[in-house]
């Protein structure tokens, strides 16, 4: 029975994006203690950790904490997906999936799709935890915020993809959590700019988190967004896709 449905499917040619593996990949990520965290748990509580005190004495900051907590969970979200690839490669998966006829760009689609569906999750939950907390924002800057952050972590869903073709299985996750954190430290994701020292704040520009921030926040606040921060976020995607490719292509010429 087996055999005959895998004749079947490679009759049809090869797939360049398969919803039934997406299915596949959300359930088994669904299932991992360790992403239910990262989704549910870390992005709330820390935006009750550096927003609380926020939260009577200056509205703004605390609508700009919330935001950036919003994208800080949907940027582990997006990268813990695709930094699974690391796992996968060192088990032997991809080598399976080889034989089927799902192609290796169809693999890669399906890790920053479900990077992607994932990285919603912890974005509505922030914002809904800040609504519950008192945030005032009209209806559309709360569909804006969202938006825009969720389509910010686009680079961080191809940053998991490059990182996983790059460190080993063993090294992957727990180099990707600290650099996270740093990288949202120095770029303004913690707390506001202005309140950190004149040092970090020229650090701060350099930082994919730092132009990912202004435009999930400029919904609510004048950040001072410019089309040369839109730029450095599409400079950002566009090396980290860059690498992924140079990457995945040295991966699958491997016997």
């Amino acid at each position: 029975m087996i055999t005959a449905t895998a004749t079947t499917t490679v009759a049809r040619g090869p797939v360049t994006f398969s919803p039934t593996y997406l299915l596949l990949e959300l359930r088994r990520a669904l299932r991992n203690r360790r992403t239910l965290i990262f989704l549910v748990i870390m992005p709330p509580l820390f935006f009750l950790l550096f927003g609380h005190g926020y939260k009577d004495s200056d509205p703004a900051a605390f609508a700009y904490i919330m935001v950036s907590m919003a994208v800080y969970g949907s940027m582990i979200a997006t990268t813990s997906i695709g930094a699974q690839v690391s796992v996968e490669r060192s088990q032997g998966w991809t080598r399976q999936l080889r034989l089927t006829p799902l192609r290796p760009t169809g693999y890669v689609l399906t890790k920053v799709a479900a990077a992607l569906v994932l990285g919603v999750v912890p974005i509505l939950i922030v914002l809904a935890v800040g609504a519950s907390m008192g945030a005032q924002l009209s209806t559309g800057e709360w569909i804006a915020c969202a938006v825009l952050s969720w389509f910010c972590s686009l680079v961080f869903a191809a940053f998991g993809l490059f990182i996983g073709y790059l460190i080993p299985a063993e090294n992957a996750m727990q180099f990707m959590g600290p650099l996270l954190a740093l990288m949202s430290f120095f770029g303004g994701l913690f707390q506001p700019l202005d309140t950190l020292p004149q040092a970090l704040q020229n650090i701060a520009p350099w930082m994919p988190t730092y132009a990912v921030g202004l435009v999930a926040r400029s919904p609510i606040m004048d950040s001072g967004l410019t089309v040369a921060h839109v730029g450095d976020l599409v400079l950002w995607t566009a090396v980290f896709v860059a690498g992924t490719v140079i990457l995945f292509r040295r991966d699958t010429k491997r016997v």
